[in-house]
């Protein structure tokens, strides 16, 4: 691991110079590579030197892009995948086999949800959920004899509930299971799950880590061991990110620290905003004193990253209509991005869940889900303002 700081590895790590002398690394969009002679070949299939050979295997940027993340999340090792979805079946399928069973949060985005209760299940593979904030007897009691898994997503999406990963780390480790953490919500530069016991990281880097909504990727951090046996399922299902998106990722990554410092700043400033509107019922941010887990926010993240709920009176028939009065933010699926989204997560994102599943995780009909952006915090506001006056 460098010794530098956050902003410096992210800016600094590199691939190694080419002749040609480049300051800014090269995109490396080549299917396959050359060897020096048959003696080469031979070492680099046999694992016995490191290298490259087929860009599905790995590739100057994906490694570079990789390398980056593993110093921020202070792990040994990694991958680059296509999606973000990507990276959560790679992680759960890769390591699970007929017969294991998985423990996780029920707060979870609706694809892993998917994944769980859909996918897993054809191979045999169980799961049980637990509340996010359930008490800790009742997750140790969920841990059976074949639990392979601990999986949460901490801040939840949409809801913005947090699990201490310092408790659950070592309630993984005093049963011998693998403590996994979907980090894309709080982004390595504000919270950095290994360093509670984590033995896995995953990330849709589609979100923050590209920060403007133009690629699509994820990641996968952890102990060399762990990601080796991932390599292998990765090598042979074929997940592999394009060495043009990681190029683009990896040129993200030099600007996380301040985009993210200002992301949770306007972040905070509306959830306050909000709070104090006469148009909404709640609003709910990790750094906002009113989070029930405010002192658990402030212990594991550094800041409370670019996403904030709130509930408009009047429910789902007002909230379309204050959705469709929006001027200047987005309303698309998405967040992360330098522009300012809205999204209905009831209808959207968490629309194939049952009514029953989307309340047990605070998902109502009237939440509204705001990625806060990097405009002019004043800019954000007077949109959401005008769309609620316009939705009365």
């Amino acid at each position: 691991m460098s010794d530098k700081k956050f902003e410096t590895n992210a800016i600094r790590t590199q691939c190694e110079r080419s002749p040609h002398r480049e300051h800014s690394a090269p995109i490396y969009m080549t299917s396959s590579f050359t060897f020096d002679d048959a003696e080469q070949a031979r070492a680099l299939f046999a694992d016995e030197i490191p290298g490259n050979i087929y860009t599905r295997f790995s590739n100057p940027n994906n490694n570079e892009f990789i390398e980056k993340l593993c110093q921020m999340e202070n792990c040994e090792d990694g991958l680059a995948t296509a999606s973000g979805m990507a990276a959560m079946f790679v992680t759960l399928a890769g390591l699970c086999k007929s017969g294991d069973h998985i423990l996780a949060s029920r707060s979870l985005f609706g694809s892993t949800h998917q994944i769980l209760t859909q996918i897993l299940p054809r191979w045999g593979i169980t799961h049980t959920y637990v509340d996010i904030m359930d008490s800790a007897e009742n997750w140790e009691a969920a841990i059976q004899e074949n639990t392979k898994m601990i999986f949460v997503e901490t801040p939840s999406n949409p809801a913005l509930d947090l699990i201490d990963l310092e408790w659950l780390g070592g309630l993984a480790k005093k049963h011998d299971v693998l403590f996994t953490v979907d980090n894309c919500f709080a982004t390595p530069y504000l919270q950095r799950p290994a360093d509670f016991g984590a033995d896995i990281v995953t990330h849709s880097a589609t979100k923050f880590i590209d920060g403007q909504g133009r690629t699509i990727a994820g990641a996968i951090l952890g102990s060399k061991d762990v990601i080796q046996e991932l390599r292998f399922f990765a090598r042979h299902s074929g997940p592999s990110l394009s060495p043009m998106n990681a190029w683009i990722l990896s040129k993200s990554l030099e600007t996380l620290a301040v985009r993210m410092e200002r992301h949770s700043s306007n972040a905070l400033e509306l959830a306050k905003f909000l709070e104090n509107s006469d148009h909404t019922e709640f609003a709910k941010y990790p750094f906002l004193p009113s989070h029930p887990q405010y002192e658990l926010a402030k212990k594991q993240m550094d800041f409370g990253g670019g996403i904030v709920t709130f509930e408009i009176k009047g429910g789902i028939n007002r909230g379309r209509k204050f959705l469709n009065a929006l001027k200047m933010c987005s309303f698309t699926a998405n967040l992360g991005d330098t522009r300012t989204i809205a999204t209905h997560p009831a209808s959207t994102t968490h629309s194939k869940l049952s009514e029953e599943d989307r309340l047990a995780v605070g998902i109502s009909p009237g939440l509204v889900r705001i990625s806060v952006g990097l405009e002019h915090i004043d800019d954000i506001k007077a949109d959401i303002q005008q769309a609620f006056e316009a939705s009365l």
